[in-house]
């Protein structure tokens, strides 16, 4: 983003005549724009109203009837040229900030001029599901026995860690008439995010409000209580719509996050109005737009977090086409998508990453492929160019938004209800595949993603998951697939389901 400050002009005044009542002496001092309570609180510099000259700007005052008085500067003299060496760079410790009326948060990096970002895709701590028993049966509650030490380690090393929260946290509410599947798992769980190193997740998703208001509520006063910031839904449209602000060796992250899930205009999972906790929908993503607009106003990188899309397929839709160019034109630097419960394409639209989709990552007990998804984002200082507006005002530019330095897919596997790292030739399948359904996005071998001029998209228009159902080309005798296609229910204990 830009953000200008103009500089401040001073006038040096002198007395050249005299029996003349003092001469009107005007100090122009130009301050920034009184801004907004988010920028103030983002540290966004405020009207400073006028201030006195320095030392620098002389006035010389004269006595009623006193000789008139001539000032003549003299030119300084000319000092032998000195090379001073340059003094080291103070480093200023960060504010602790933790802000959940304006959704401010104070990040500490590992290296002060980069923050790692990392991301990964749906998770699922409900009681009687396959992954919740394994965890409790087998494993005697040790996370790590589930999502491996060297995956939690991934995610522990990452500065912001952002994961889907794809349930609510209560002991209230009722399960929604009529739905198949509804996830909401005991407040007590909130501390595995703490566990993997969760720095933020995603509420907007088409089961954070599967058991009602009561316990979306619940979910907000949990997450709060456990330290672990949420976008994408709020106690009213004003909280859903509001992006969540990390801050950062001297720079402003923002992440903000919607829904296009489920695409009825009366959808289960209630969007969040004036008065009433829901989630914030981008089926119609002017209101999202608004906010990734704000978002990129207060912030120096702009994070978007998406819901959308069809389960159980590698194809991206037009819709979310559509939507990842709306979200760049608006301002996102970065797009991460989920919701297919299997791995999706990456892309470049107008400069922009974006992976549609990343999966699932613990969530059931499918053997399925899926991913960290670690951006390194440089924070290093940039020198400002000077430019003059019409005012005569002069402004500092900054660049418009932080560089990427790197993109990495960390190929990992989902199986029997346990995540771990892909080995070395799993990875290497896992890159072969994910090139054939990535469209202007190179996967090198080790993973880096960069943008490819050419179109590499290998699909030719079918679904290519490896765990899909197959359609009546591959198999004669398989039904026709509807658009939304359900996940296929397991065959686990009697006691459980699983999505």
């Amino acid at each position: 983003m830009k953000k200008s400050c103009p500089a401040q002009t001073k006038t040096r005044l002198h007395s050249l005549s005299a029996g003349l009542l003092l001469t009107l002496l005007v100090l122009m001092l130009t301050g920034c724009a009184a801004i907004d309570p988010i920028g103030e609180a983002l540290g966004f510099p405020m009207q400073s109203g006028h201030e006195t000259a320095e030392d620098d700007s002389v006035v010389e005052t004269v006595e009623e009837g006193a000789p008139p008085v001539i000032v003549i500067e003299e030119e300084p003299e000319e000092a032998e040229e000195t090379v001073e060496e340059p003094e080291e760079e103070e480093e200023i410790e960060e504010e602790y900030i933790r802000d959940y009326e304006n959704r401010i948060f104070s990040v500490s990096a590992a290296e002060k001029d980069k923050v790692v970002l990392r991301f990964a895709g749906d998770i699922n701590f409900c009681e009687g599901y396959a992954n919740m028993r394994v965890l409790r049966d087998e494993e005697g509650g040790n996370l790590s026995g589930c999502i491996l030490p060297e995956v939690m380690d991934a995610m522990r090393e990452a500065d912001i860690m952002m994961v889907n929260n794809e349930f609510a946290y209560s002991d209230r509410g009722a399960p929604t008439a009529g739905k198949k599947y509804t996830f909401r798992a005991d407040p007590s769980h909130v501390t595995k995010l703490n566990e993997l190193g969760v720095d933020i997740v995603a509420l907007a998703n088409n089961h954070a409000y599967d058991w009602g208001p009561d316990a979306l509520m619940d979910t907000f006063d949990i997450l709060e209580g456990a330290d672990v910031p949420y976008t994408g839904a709020g106690r009213n449209l004003k909280e859903a719509m509001q992006p969540v602000y990390m801050k950062v060796n001297g720079r402003t992250l923002a992440f903000v996050a919607a829904t296009q899930i489920e695409r009825t205009p009366n959808p289960d999972t209630k969007e969040a109005t004036e008065d009433s906790p829901g989630v914030l929908r981008t089926l119609d993503p002017s209101k999202f737009l608004e906010v990734i607009k704000d978002a990129e106003d207060h912030a120096d990188f702009t994070v978007v977090y998406v819901h959308w899309g069809s389960e159980s397929t590698d194809l991206v839709e037009e819709s979310q086409r559509d939507l990842a160019k709306k979200y760049a034109e608006a301002g996102a630097d970065l797009i991460i998508g989920d919701h297919s419960h299997c791995l999706q394409g990456i892309d470049y639209v107008d400069g922009v990453p974006v992976f549609y989709s990343l999966g699932n990552f613990w969530f059931n007990s499918k053997t399925l492929d899926t991913c960290l998804v670690s951006v390194t984002v440089t924070t290093e200082k940039t020198t400002p160019s000077m430019s003059v507006s019409q005012d005569g005002v002069t402004e500092a530019n900054y660049a418009d938004t932080l560089p990427i330095e790197e993109i990495r897919f960390i190929p990992c596997i989902q199986k029997s209800c346990r995540t771990r790292l892909a080995d070395e030739e799993e990875a290497q399948r896992i890159y072969a595949y994910l090139q054939g359904i990535c469209d202007h996005a190179n996967v090198a071998e080790d993973g880096i993603i960069t943008y490819c001029e050419e179109n590499r998209n290998t699909q030719g228009g079918m679904n290519t998951f490896p765990g899909r159902s197959k359609t009546p080309a591959e198999d004669p005798a398989a039904p026709e697939l509807p658009l939304e296609i359900p996940e296929v229910p397991e065959a686990p204990p009697a006691e459980e389901t699983t999505e």
